[in-house]
């Protein structure tokens, strides 16, 4: 299994922040590399527009896992740090290369785990 967090261990403490301009929402450097890296802005997309709706956004610590359902299918789930189901989207075709991905969203800012 290809865990794309494995490749950015490297990135611990953001270097810099990056402005979502149509959510008006903030990324580390990190989450900009894996972006830039794998081709997975709509990730951030994803998650971003998730936070439209008043059940994910007032939760101020969100893992977002991106896996690999079967072949080219991905599921995005979103949980409360504590495994408490908070939303998911299924994502009927991507061309992620690698089988997963964790991303942390903590008080309005996207940060991969290794940046907290």
């Amino acid at each position: 299994m290809k865990n794309a967090n494995h490749r950015f261990q490297q990135c611990n403490g953001a270097a810099a922040y990056y402005r979502h301009k149509l959510f008006n929402t903030t990324f580390t450097s990190g989450v900009k590399e894996v972006a830039d890296e794998l081709s997975c802005y709509w990730f951030i997309d994803l998650i971003f527009s998730h936070q439209l709706r008043s059940i994910v956004r007032n939760q101020r610590f969100q893992v977002w896992k991106l896996e690999r359902v079967k072949g080219s299918r991905f599921k995005a789930t979103c949980t409360d740090g504590n495994d408490n189901h908070i939303t998911h989207q299924n994502i009927p075709f991507s061309d992620f290369e690698d089988d997963e991905l964790t991303l942390w969203l903590v008080d309005g800012v996207l940060l991969l785990p290794s940046e907290y």
